[in-house]
């Protein structure tokens, strides 16, 4: 069992987080030095009226000196006047400094995880992501926001009172303060129970945002199972998590209000009982007993800001905690090794006996060596899960190998700057994205300054034309979340025009037409043909025959290529291609013939004949059934 860290004191972790409270104050000095003096100004002011009550009583009431109302009354007004003006810039000023701050912070937080590499966003859900960007820097406001003017304001008032206080009857003041220092120590120790419950919260959200984003997306497979009921049962765990954290923040909060209550009872009573007795023994006026009171109530009452504002500036900083995990991450393109700029490419890729795993110890690619020249067609081909789709990743440098080199232009791909080659690469997937944009602005996505001329010319070519042109409004029509209100294949075309029109010189094409029907296939294959016209093409597929006229075809098998060769070659040598080819395409017939029989007709890529793909599929079902 793995033994538990011990848990950091709040001292401990605000030095560790005091570097990133500085590197956010810095920018912003000035309005907090200024917010803090306008504090020190509208703060002593906020006495005026209590401390006026003992001249009221004492003086004008007592002595009936009624010469003093009137400049009394003035002082007090003009106090009024000055304190409720700084407060109203403190807000203005202060409050909309901590707004900005969300917002650059939020900006800060996402163009970092944008760069983080594609490992990361597969250990993390993308909710989780979305929480860390808009949910956990909210709080942190407060730390330069009115919460920490107010905080430090509160300990201000409180000195200058616990001064004046002193100087009116050290006695009651020697009594109060034994109960306020008793009520520090319980909130030293509520906010160390509270700031990892707040913490928590965090992430408890993160997982919860994470699980409902996936099952927004997912809706049509939650319907197409009838599984509504099961979504709902896991939010409302997820719901219930959230509950019982918020609950465990009151029970604490609530005692510390509760503290605070008592406090202000105790000390009351005291102070009564003992300013009576003074007042009788003529030792205290009643104007300084009403002063004295009124004055400690302001002592008090910051003391309840605390508890309010101190729960605000612990949340600020679990969520500054959390920020800063991700901040902490280091981005792909920052890797120190990527120094090289690459110039234009011609697009040469050759893989030098790379390895490659995920996890320590479980070794997806062993040993892989190829060379794709420039303008010519790889194909990768083989069972589910042989590593494929990691020898495309490696290419588009998601990865880097352990063992064994990567080479473009003969450039090591590990030594280069991300932005400067993935300029190069254009990728068309299985699982096509769209933006919930239009159509026309989901092809420039790949060139958001290329001309309207290129953007059409692209969309003939991939045959985006013939569906879009038929729609109402045109190349302006909204495809919805992730395309839904398109087609399997007239999303596939728009994602093939937005390819085409980055003009790569790397291509990848991973099962780009395998979720696709026989029509919308034959539809894009002279899009698909244009764009790998010249350009360095990776070619993933299922269905073989789209992948024969390739130059080279790579058999994967457990992370090793155990064939290479073009499709004839392949065919001829009666090896795995050989297996896979045949059984896709039915050709277990032959069986059924002698030896030779039959070859001439189905020999592949004849001038005159068919190709093994045109074979029936229900005599290939006969021949499965037949062989058991």
């Amino acid at each position: 069992m793995t033994p538990q860290k011990p848990k950091k004191r709040s001292s401990e972790r605000l030095r560790e987080l005091w570097p990133d409270i500085k590197e956010l104050i810095r920018p912003r000095r000035r309005i907090l030095g200024l917010g803090f003096l306008l504090m020190i100004i509208s703060r002593p002011c906020g006495l005026v009226l209590p401390a006026s009550t003992k001249w009221l009583i004492d003086d004008v009431i007592g002595k009936r000196r009624v010469d003093l109302l009137l400049p009394l009354v003035l002082i007090v007004v003009v106090a009024t006047l000055i304190q409720g003006i700084t407060s109203y810039a403190i807000t203005q000023l202060v409050s909309k400094a901590g707004q900005r701050l969300i917002a650059e912070l939020r900006q800060k937080v996402q163009a970092h995880i944008a760069h983080l590499p594609v490992s990361y966003y597969d250990a993390n859900k993308s909710g989780a992501l979305v929480s860390r960007i808009m949910t956990d820097v909210e709080g942190i406001r407060n730390l330069l926001g009115t919460g920490l003017i107010e905080f430090v304001g509160g300990i201000l008032m409180a000195v200058l009172v616990l001064v004046w206080l002193l100087y009116l009857n050290w006695k009651l003041t020697a009594i109060a303060l034994v109960v306020i220092v008793g009520f520090s120590l319980v909130l030293r120790k509520a906010f160390g129970v509270i700031r990892p419950i707040f913490r928590e919260r965090g992430k408890i959200t993160a997982d919860v945002t994470g699980r409902l984003t996936e099952s927004l997306g997912g809706v049509r497979v939650i319907k197409g199972y009838h599984a509504e009921a099961r979504e709902e049962e896991v939010f409302a765990k997820g719901v219930h998590r959230i509950l019982n954290n918020i609950l465990k923040s009151l029970t604490a909060t609530s005692i510390m209000g509760l503290s605070a209550s008592v406090l202000m009872g105790v000390v009351g009573a005291a102070i009564m009982y003992i300013g009576a007795r003074q007042i009788l023994a003529h030792t205290m006026t009643l104007g300084e007993f009403m002063t004295f009171t009124a004055l400690l109530a302001f002592m008090i009452a910051p003391m309840f800001q605390i508890v309010s504002i101190g729960t605000q500036l612990t949340e600020a900083l679990a969520g500054l905690e959390r920020t800063r995990e991700v901040l902490r991450e280091r981005p792909e393109d920052q890797d120190p090794r990527r120094t090289v700029s690459l110039p234009p490419i011609t697009g040469e890729v050759v893989f030098d006996h790379v390895s490659f795993a995920y996890d320590s110890g479980k070794t997806v690619l062993r040993d892989v060596s190829l060379l794709a020249e420039p303008g010519t067609v790889t194909a990768l081909v083989g069972p589910s899960g042989s590593g494929k789709s990691t020898t495309i990743g490696l290419i588009a440098a998601f990865h880097v190998p352990e063992s064994g080199t990567i080479r473009v232009d003969g450039v090591d791909l590990s030594t280069v700057r991300l932005d400067s080659y993935r300029t190069h690469l254009g990728v068309v997937l299985q699982e096509t994205f769209l933006f919930d944009g239009t159509i026309r602005e989901n092809v420039a996505f790949a060139r958001p300054h290329a001309s309207e001329a290129q953007i059409m010319e692209a969309c003939r070519i991939a045959r985006v034309d013939e569906f879009a042109e038929g729609c109402e409004k045109k190349y302006d029509t909204i495809v919805g979340e992730r395309g839904v209100k398109l087609s399997g294949g007239q999303r596939q075309r728009v994602s093939i025009a937005r390819a085409i029109l980055a003009d790569p010189r790397i291509l990848i094409l991973d099962e780009a037409t395998s979720s696709l029907d026989s029509e919308s296939e034959a539809m894009i294959q002279e899009g698909l043909k244009y764009l790998m016209k010249g350009r360095t093409t990776f070619v993933i597929a299922h269905r073989l025959s789209t992948i024969r006229r390739a130059d080279q075809i790579l058999v994967v098998e457990s992370g090793s290529v155990v064939e290479r060769g073009t499709h004839e070659q392949l065919y001829a040598a009666r090896g795995r291609y050989y297996d896979l080819y045949t059984k896709q395409h039915g050709l277990e017939a032959n069986l059924f013939l002698a030896p030779g029989e039959g070859e001439e007709q189905q020999a592949p890529d004849k001038a005159a004949g068919a190709g093994p793909g045109d074979a029936p599929n229900a005599l290939s079902e006969a021949v499965r059934i037949l062989r058991g």
